[in-house]
């Protein structure tokens, strides 16, 4: 049994390849959906990760819960103690632009951030990282064979949800930031693997629109992203 504050689990139990939604619920509903044999391998803190096989190789899925401290946490341990290589966020992003609807899949191209997160923990000033050039062209391979429409954006990983209006208005933040949606982990994740010479990617389901206001409802979000999770498990099986 390995063990880390936040992580336990047996021997061997992590794939080299590892899907990592927030929510510890889509991990569950992925695994039991998109798994063969899937079995919980660490439920510390209800954080659940799973493993199973997926035609036939062997892949992982673990929430990595909300924001980039969290994430930040998992994939550390994950990378440092469990033998893991590759991680592939999927999650849901807020469109700023009216090119990326509800529903559309999109891969970070690079993830911007005013977070302080790879400063602190590495010195690093850079405010945009890159993902894994590896796992990137995997996935537009395999979206092109599977007839995925991907769109490639740059992501912005706020450290907030709720934001004071004093602090300008989404367009500002868009403008600002050169972003074309939001989410809240994948920079914290992309500076983790590079400050450890592994791999990391984030593929992205647009669950609400700025610009049109549509948006999913919570239980769309566990269940309906269906192409993203296609799209990330045969990129996993094939690195």
């Amino acid at each position: 049994m390995t063990t880390t504050p936040h992580i336990s689990a047996p021997e061997g139990a992590f794939a080299k390849t590892v899907l990592m939604p927030g929510d510890p619920l889509r991990a569950k509903f992925i695994a039991e959906t998109f798994l063969e044999n899937a079995k919980l391998i660490t439920s510390v803190r209800n954080m659940l990760g799973f493993t199973g096989t997926y035609k036939g190789v062997k892949v992982t899925v673990m929430a990595s819960g909300m924001g980039m401290p969290s994430i930040g946490i998992y994939s550390w341990e994950l990378y440092t103690s469990f033998g893991v290589e590759n991680i592939i966020r999927v999650g849901s992003a807020g469109s700023y632009k009216d090119w990326l609807n509800v529903m559309d899949v999109t891969l970070a191209e690079s993830a911007v951030s005013e977070s302080s997160f790879a400063l602190v923990q590495g010195g690093v000033k850079d405010n945009k990282l890159l993902p894994s050039k590896k796992i990137n062209d995997t996935v537009q391979k395999k979206a092109s064979e599977m007839g995925i429409d991907l769109k490639m954006s740059t992501v912005y990983s706020s450290d907030v949800f709720y934001s004071d209006p004093s602090q300008g208005t989404w367009q500002d933040i868009a403008e600002r930031t050169g972003s074309d949606c939001v989410e809240m982990e994948s920079f914290a994740l992309f500076h983790n693997a590079n400050m450890l010479k592994k791999h990391a990617a984030c593929l992205l389901t647009i669950s609400d629109s700025f610009v049109t206001k549509e948006n999913l409802s919570p239980e769309a979000r566990q269940t309906s992203f269906a192409n993203m999770i296609k799209l990330a498990l045969e990129t996993a099986i094939t690195l």
